[in-house]
């Protein structure tokens, strides 16, 4: 008895741990369209923010600031940007195409990666993943 019970408990804890690997296995798998990206031209309704871009560029201008170095140097000029819309809104991969210097280039991308959920991208109905370009002016004017 105390023999069938240690073989039931062995076989109890082999089979947990196959079915746990099973698991482990298909959560690892993911669709490959989940993770392409769109371009924002061609998909049926781009990614915007909401209330739309003006409002995009006023959070902007109200939550850039310009680096003191760069004030004093008077240093300005376009940043060039481009991140992923996610499926959720969520803005990701948040690089620069085209700089001007460090410390500006560090505060567009502070704001742009602190900035709130976007509406996301639609292709064929469903949300999907859009890759946008932005630019950013830094101008003492």
């Amino acid at each position: 008895m105390k023999n069938q019970r240690l073989k039931f408990g062995l076989v109890a804890v082999l089979l947990f741990f196959a079915f746990q690997d099973k698991l482990e296995a298909q959560e690892l798998v993911i669709p490959i369209d989940s993770l392409k990206n769109y371009d924002f031209v061609s998909i049926e309704r781009p990614p915007s923010y909401p209330g739309g871009l003006q409002k995009f560029y006023e959070y902007l201008g109200r939550n850039i600031r310009y680096p003191k170095q760069a004030r004093k140097d008077n240093v300005g000029g376009p940043v060039l940007l481009s991140f992923v819309v996610e499926k959720t809104g969520k803005l990701t991969d948040v690089t620069i195409q085209k700089g001007v210097r460090k410390d500006l280039d560090d505060e567009a991308l502070r704001v742009v990666e602190n900035s709130p959920k976007w509406n996301p991208g639609v292709q064929d109905g469903k949300p999907v993943r859009v890759k946008y370009n932005v630019n950013i002016n830094f101008n003492l004017n």
